[in-house]
């Protein structure tokens, strides 16, 4: 299990990106070297935890619980021939990191794996797709093609910083003892939302805003 590529993204005018300017980071392209991987800080104020990686839309995007984004090359290659053969290059999702070898949608919630000699990354959640990654994309009826796929790489926060490059080994040091995968939290949260009960056993790793619903959920049918 290893990274392919470390991806940054520089800030872009967008459509209907919701940062200041009309700007999105969603555009990475691989890095070449080592790039520097802390907490960002909360949502709202801390942007991407890859130093020279641009989040605009800090409303949305970015913080400590959304600090890395992971996909798969191997899920990268699956889109590839569900997309009709059209090349997706690494960081195409607006990934941090490409993985190869590791099952990244179907990663455990506070599941945590060391990348390189010094990081360490926690799962937190699934990706929810947005109007900037459609547009970024640039595939018809994006949003809900990639809902109903439910693969949706992961988020993670940073637990011990360090600094990464490409070709980096990833090891899974922790796997927590239940079944709530960041593909099951993205369905709870989206299109099956009788799963949100089940993300409780996920505890304080889940990412703070899908602990919240599932515990408003809980609480609506008693």
């Amino acid at each position: 299990m290893r990274l392919l590529s470390v991806n940054v993204g520089r800030p872009a005018p967008s459509p209907s990106a919701g940062g200041p300017g009309g700007l999105t980071g969603i555009d990475k392209r691989p890095f070449e070297g080592p790039v520097r991987v802390s907490d960002p800080g909360p949502k709202g104020t801390g942007g991407s935890g890859l130093a020279g990686d641009a989040v605009c839309d800090l409303r949305n995007h970015g913080g400590s619980d959304q600090a890395v984004y992971a996909f798969a090359r191997e899920e990268l290659d699956a889109w590839e021939r569900r997309l009709g053969g059209r090349e997706l290059v690494n960081g195409a999702f607006g990934e941090n990191l490409t993985t190869l070898g590791i099952e990244v949608s179907g990663a455990l919630i506070g599941e945590r794996w060391r990348v390189g000699d010094e990081l360490l990354l926690e799962v937190t959640s699934g990706r929810i797709p947005c109007r900037t990654f459609a547009d970024h994309i640039g595939e018809e009826k994006w949003v809900r093609q990639f809902t109903q796929e439910a693969v949706t790489g992961a988020y993670l926060r940073v637990i011990e910083p360090g600094t990464i490059r490409a070709g980096d080994p990833v090891e899974i040091v922790h796997r927590p003892d239940h079944e709530v995968t960041a593909a099951l939290q993205f369905r709870a949260v989206t299109t099956e939302r009788t799963l949100l009960p089940s993300l409780l056993a996920a505890a304080s790793a889940l990412h703070p805003e899908a602990l919240r619903k599932a515990r408003e959920y809980v609480a609506r049918q008693g």
